[in-house]
């Protein structure tokens, strides 16, 4: 073949994915059809083992192999990525939360789904990915040195963003402690305090309760 003729690497990868949706569209559909819960419009974390629980569940309504790239699809698209970033927990067969997402595994769903995202736009989406990071860290109620070790891989673009975060947590964490100090100082009810530095009341809470959580 010549070089005019061969497929660009982009398009020939695009192609690939393509024919794996076209295959696993029966069971997906299947599934949404079993489980409009998890598989239907809205989309939930799948427990750790679903493979086994449907091919036990279900001994004769799906080739295994077939079953098993469905899921792969499944889980890769967009839609589930969203679902695994934004932190829910996992759902067994009947749509009961079982289990907690790992901290990592919402971490690099969340890279994954920016990182689709801002191939689509010129727009810089870096400002709200940090954000969303942070949110993340905070939610994890792990140091940002135990969520680094977590999450952190080879990728050194991923870590350079990852660092960023960490940045500013351990910023937004001083500035919590010398307000939780001023706070204290004062004695005032948290209204009056806000009002006394023309700060939000409701931010200030926020960010009060985020300083005493993170002195135990």
């Amino acid at each position: 073949m010549s070089t005019t003729e061969q497929t660009p690497a982009p398009r020939k990868k695009a192609r690939k994915a393509l024919s794996k949706l076209e295959n696993s569209l029966p069971v997906l559909e299947k599934l949404a059809a079993l489980y409009p819960q998890l598989f239907g419009a809205t989309f939930l974390p799948l427990k750790r083992g679903i493979f086994q629980d449907l091919l036990t569940a279900h001994p004769d309504a799906f080739d295994k192999e077939a079953l098993k790239a469905a899921l792969s699809t499944h889980t890769r698209s967009t839609r589930y990525l969203k679902a695994v970033a934004s932190g829910q927990m996992r759902h067994d067969l009947q749509g009961q939360a079982v289990e907690a997402m790992a901290p990592e595994h919402i971490h690099h769903a969340l890279l994954e789904v920016f990182r689709r995202r801002q191939n689509r736009t010129q727009d810089n989406l870096k400002p709200q990915l940090l954000e969303r990071m942070v949110q993340t860290l905070e939610a994890s109620g792990l140091t940002p040195e135990a969520y680094a070790d977590k999450v952190r891989t080879r990728d050194e673009a991923a870590n350079a963003i990852l660092d960023e975060a960490l940045a500013l947590v351990r910023e937004r964490g001083a500035k919590g402690e010398a307000l939780l100090r001023a706070f204290n100082a004062t004695g005032q009810t948290v209204e009056a305090f806000a009002d006394m530095y023309g700060l939000n009341p409701q931010e200030t809470l926020r960010t009060l309760e985020r300083a005493r959580g993170l002195q135990g």
